[in-house]
């Protein structure tokens, strides 16, 4: 797993939906909820939780995960109901999306830095 390129799918992801705000589209709500869809999901639940799952940042990192997912989930529901400026709202500072993304970047970073002393 790249864990720089899980950094940057998931910063990724604040442009994706207010590009769907700002083209009144639909997005896939449940997708984008689920922590198991995207690549570091999936990594997280199997071949990392297999060489990781004892690592007090791996277990970190996957609370947060899931916390970051919820949150596109919740602006993700507000773009389907066309609540657009909710869903601005929701992905402005100081917000539980702001804080859940920023979050589980410096967790993606700090079992970086584990795995990397590990080795």
């Amino acid at each position: 797993m790249n864990l720089d390129s899980a950094i940057a799918a998931h910063t990724e992801w604040k442009i994706k939906l207010r590009s769907a705000i700002e083209r009144c589209e639909a997005v896939d709500a449940a997708t984008i909820a689920a922590d198991n869809c995207c690549e570091l999901g999936r990594w997280l639940q199997g071949e990392g939780k297999r060489a990781h799952g004892a690592s007090v940042m791996f277990s970190d990192l996957g609370t947060k995960h899931t916390a970051f997912h919820r949150a596109a989930g919740q602006v993700a529901r507000e773009i389907n109901a066309r609540n657009y400026d909710a869903a601005t709202q929701l992905l402005g500072a100081g917000t539980t999306y702001a804080a859940a993304s920023s979050a589980v970047g410096v967790a993606i970073s700090a079992l970086k830095r584990e795995i990397a002393k590990a080795a």
